[in-house]
């Protein structure tokens, strides 16, 4: 069985969508998944300052907290992210900061990674976060592998580096969950056949 790990951060909710149909997506193609947010940085007040921060606040509360030894175990790992400025969020960031006793280790590398967002208008930086993203797996020694323009839904949602939300236009619809869905179960099947290689 593949381990996929998916692992994100999310203020209102949009990228915790995202995530939670990566997850749909990875499970049904076979895979085992760790699904996990990263630590929030931001104080209590600011959180409690926006209804729609404090809601997802409260309502992800059970989900559990990634720790470095998610990415060890995983096969394949799928990062989410909001955009900051064109760039990931902080949260995530210091998540990645934290690795490096296992990189330098070569423990991250030979996986499948993958980066999926949101930002809020369409050109708000959606490319470059998720560029931003595979330059940390370069680091990590990663196979990335992208959605492309390799199923129908992928011409329909225009972003070949992995699936990203523009969300001024609300949550995520179905055609935007329905991509996470199909790059979880692209990386799952990438990540799938890399280890049957190996193991020829």
């Amino acid at each position: 069985m593949t381990n996929v790990a998916i692992i994100y951060y999310s203020s209102t909710g949009n990228v915790h969508a995202l995530a939670v149909a990566a997850a749909e997506g990875a499970e049904k193609a076979g895979a085992e998944v760790r699904l996990r947010k990263v630590t929030e940085l931001a104080p209590a007040q600011a959180i409690a300052g926006n209804p729609e921060w404090a809601a997802h606040a409260e309502s992800t509360k059970d989900v559990q907290e990634a720790v470095v030894e998610d990415l060890v175990w995983a096969d394949a790992v799928l990062l989410g992210t909001p955009t900051r400025y064109g760039a990931m969020a902080s949260q995530l960031k210091q998540f990645i900061d934290t690795t490096g006793s296992v990189w330098s280790r070569g423990l991250l590398a030979g996986k499948v990674y993958g980066a999926f967002g949101s930002a809020g208008t369409a050109h708000g930086g959606h490319e470059s976060t998720l560029l931003s993203l595979h330059n940390v797996f370069y680091h990590w020694g990663g196979l990335i592998v992208p959605p492309g323009y390799t199923d129908d839904i992928q011409f329909q949602l225009g972003n070949p580096y992995g699936v990203s939300h523009r969300s001024g236009d609300g949550g995520p619809g179905e055609p935007v969950l329905e991509g996470a869905r199909y790059q979880a179960k692209r990386i799952t099947q990438m990540a799938a056949a890399l280890a049957r290689g190996h193991a020829a």
